[in-house]
């Protein structure tokens, strides 16, 4: 077994040598890459992305980052493929087909037959000599020096790669499709990420009270409101108008001063927080953990009261 120091420095060789590759990739970048991505960018069809053992591995990712950011794709595992799957090729659809030596059996009966199609094939490919590289359309070039493997033969860099080169062409198309944030939502309602790209203040807001009292409440008024609406604060309005705002920190700080106060406005904030009820609820998150506050006044774009987003709102729907 080896000592903890040596088992470090192993892991750090490896991220040395997965990083040179990466780096390296830049040098691969050509006219090539740039015509993929158009073909893909006005294709008719999918993206097909096959490939075999450690290689089919990173083509299922790289399907699954086409799906999500507006190409759509499918995996086709090369070996399956020539048992009868290669029917989900269509016409129209780029074929992009990863090997690292471009010379597997499965590959070497595939290719031709994609040919035979008429399908465009690109190749994510690390042996731009191989039976792959010449008989693709276009070749992108991912050929590592030396894998992170000490025996040079389980794949690490070579994967890293192929890896790094598809997101590189996912991004490429993001750009060109000007891809946006409220797009990616689409794709990601679920969870966390998906609740942060499309739930709104005005989703939140609606579910608690609206605690208001007159500039001349009195502080027992103020302090029934706020309990009454169990939100820890409660807005100061005068017809229309905001004044301020009172929360459980100012109620605090006015028994500590030892003053008595006669009225809300004798204690109210002039210049609360405010945020419109159209903005994403993480942006009000933003700004209450920018301002060190739990709750913020929503108005809507004339300024009118509407209610209070607290942060046990944002907290509820899991977005932190």
């Amino acid at each position: 077994m080896k000592s903890r120091e040596e088992i470090k420095n192993i892991a750090a060789q490896v991220i040395a040598e997965e990083k040179k590759a990466v780096a390296e990739l830049a040098n691969h970048i050509g006219d090539s890459f740039a015509e993929a991505v158009e073909t893909i960018f006005s294709a008719s069809g999918r993206v097909v992305v096959t490939g075999i053992g450690k290689s089919a591995n990173i083509a299922t990712k790289i399907v699954s980052t086409f799906n999500s950011t507006g190409t759509p794709a499918l995996f086709l595992h090369a070996a399956d493929a020539i048992h009868g799957d290669l029917g989900m090729v269509r016409p129209g659809d780029v074929v992009i087909c990863i090997s690292k030596s471009g010379n597997t059996p499965e590959i070497k009966v595939l290719v031709p037959l994609i040919k035979n199609f008429g399908n465009r094939l690109i190749a994510i490919v690390g042996n731009t000599d191989s039976f792959l590289a010449r008989e693709a359309d276009l070749v992108l070039d991912t050929t590592v020096e030396h894998e992170a493997c000490p025996n040079n033969l389980a794949p690490t860099s070579s994967t890293t790669a192929q890896l790094v080169m598809g997101d590189a062409l996912a991004v490429a198309l993001i750009e060109c499709r000007n891809f946006s944030a409220r797009d990616f939502a689409r794709f990601h309602p679920g969870g966390a990420l998906g609740k942060q790209l499309y739930l709104r203040v005005s989703d939140l807001y609606v579910q608690n009270e609206r605690p208001a009292v007159p500039p001349q409440a009195t502080i027992d008024e103020t302090i029934l409101e706020m309990t009454s609406k169990r939100l820890g604060c409660t807005v100061v309005v005068e017809g229309d108008e905001i004044r301020g705002i009172i929360t459980d920190g100012d109620l605090r700080r006015m028994m500590q001063t030892f003053h008595s106060p006669q009225t809300a406005s004798d204690i109210m904030n002039h210049n609360p927080k405010r945020i419109l009820d159209t903005e994403y609820a993480v942006t009000a998150l933003q700004m209450m953990r920018q301002n060190s506050i739990t709750q913020l006044i929503v108005t809507d774009a004339a300024g009118r009261y509407l209610g209070i987003i607290h942060i046990h709102d944002i907290l509820r729907e899991g977005i932190i």
